[in-house]
């Protein structure tokens, strides 16, 4: 049951949000990139605009470069990365976003690995996902495991994500 200030917030939401998907990973092609589909698809399906999309290598400069460009962008609300949360050294993502985020919610890391751990038990440890703002836009770092990708999407983000917008633009 959601509190009267949570109803009230969500219902003062806008209906649609803009979000740019941002794909890192050194294998993914526009044909297999899963879990920048999966989230593409959701968003659409909720009602949200799909701002622009892009693949990077996982290179820390790649990475940062086109989040520059997506958080620079006045026609993006909100960006969601996939890949290169784990703890390899080829992964960058967290590194880079963590970087950029102004404020973290740390509440979204949490959840998401609690809710992985239903899914895949001890192994939810490995994720690195996390979110917040980045000046003054939202900005979500997802795995790149389409699973999670929906886990992630379905259960924090579609329901939430609009909020989060509302609350970052309201005292602007």
């Amino acid at each position: 049951m959601l509190s009267e200030s949570v109803r009230r917030h969500r219902e003062a939401a806008p209906e649609s949000v803009r979000v740019a998907v941002l794909t890192i990973s050194d294998t993914r092609t526009p044909e297999t990139d899963t879990g920048g589909d999966t989230i593409r698809r959701l968003l659409q399906e909720a009602g949200h605009e799909i701002a622009g999309s892009a693949i990077v290598k996982d290179e820390a400069e790649q990475i940062e470069a086109r989040l520059d460009e997506f958080l620079a962008d006045p026609g993006v609300d909100a960006v969601i990365t996939t890949g290169g949360t784990g703890i390899s050294a080829r992964d960058t993502t967290y590194e880079v976003v963590s970087r950029k985020l102004d404020k973290v919610l740390d509440g979204f890391g949490e959840l998401f690995r609690v809710l992985s751990y239903e899914e895949v038990g001890a192994a939810a440890i490995l994720s690195r996902a996390t979110a917040g703002s980045a000046g003054g836009k939202f900005l979500a770092c997802l795995p790149g495991s389409a699973n999670a990708v929906r886990l992630a999407m379905e259960k924090l983000l579609v329901p939430e994500i609009a909020h989060v917008v509302f609350e970052l633009k309201r005292h602007r």
